[in-house]
């Protein structure tokens, strides 16, 4: 993701909790696969078990191409290969309720560990 080293972006949406009680907050720039939310989801499940409600806040919309290797040049434009979803500072990814708090932090320890970006644990 290309950005301005001058001005400094930070995301305008998304950035207060909407729906739960604690979510997992974007500290850094980057592009977050289709796999890894799928990844971070999963664990977040996994940790909570069958207690709370957990809500996705970021969608994988950009596809990123690629062409097959040993290729000529001069083809076009590759496939597309996965689809992310960029993120800035600030923007929530994550939300969960109707749990304890260090239940939530323990799950989104995990959940942090399968994304590509620095995160943070935020509360109401």
């Amino acid at each position: 993701m290309r950005r301005n080293p001058k001005k400094k972006a930070v995301a305008t949406s998304g950035t207060y909790l909407a729906f739960g009680s604690y979510g997992l907050k974007a500290d850094g720039f980057g592009e977050i696969s289709a796999n890894q939310i799928e990844a971070a989801r999963r664990a977040l499940n996994r940790f909570i078990q069958k207690t709370g409600k957990v809500w996705i806040r970021i969608f994988p919309d950009k596809p990123l191409t690629k062409r097959p290797p040993e290729l000529t040049m001069g083809g076009g434009k590759g496939d597309p290969a996965v689809y992310v979803a960029q993120v800035k500072p600030g923007r929530i990814l994550f939300e969960i309720d109707g749990v304890e708090k260090d239940v939530a932090a323990g799950a989104f320890k995990r959940a942090a560990s399968k994304l590509s970006i620095k995160t943070k644990f935020v509360s109401r």
